[in-house]
């Protein structure tokens, strides 16, 4: 199983064992990982599940595509890594992920 490292705000990290075909927003709520309050349930209708992706896994994980792109502008403090973690599938190459949550959500 691919696991996902979530960093909070504060600097602590959580490393959880994620599923093949979840997404990264889905596996952090399955285990309790503070900071992806994920409001719309995955349908990316909203950005509270809005993450950064580390810049090593930047590539890997891929561009957000439109519609995500607009849901983005609802994020606060939007990156150039930002990504809305609903939107971004587990698979086998995303083992070692990591990505960190900004202090505030939507």
């Amino acid at each position: 199983m691919p696991k996902i490292t979530y960093i909070d705000a504060a600097g602590t990290e959580r490393t959880v064992e994620a599923q093949n075909g979840s997404t990264v927003m889905e596996t952090a709520i399955r285990n309790g990982v503070p900071g992806i309050d994920a409001e719309c349930g995955g349908a990316c209708a909203c950005a509270t599940c809005h993450v950064y992706v580390d810049e090593a896994w930047a590539e890997k994980v891929g561009e957000p595509g439109p519609m995500e792109e607009d849901m983005l502008d609802f994020a606060s403090d939007v990156k150039p890594t930002s990504r809305l973690s609903c939107q971004i599938k587990v698979t086998d190459a995303l083992d070692g992920l990591v990505v960190r949550t900004p202090e505030h959500q939507g």
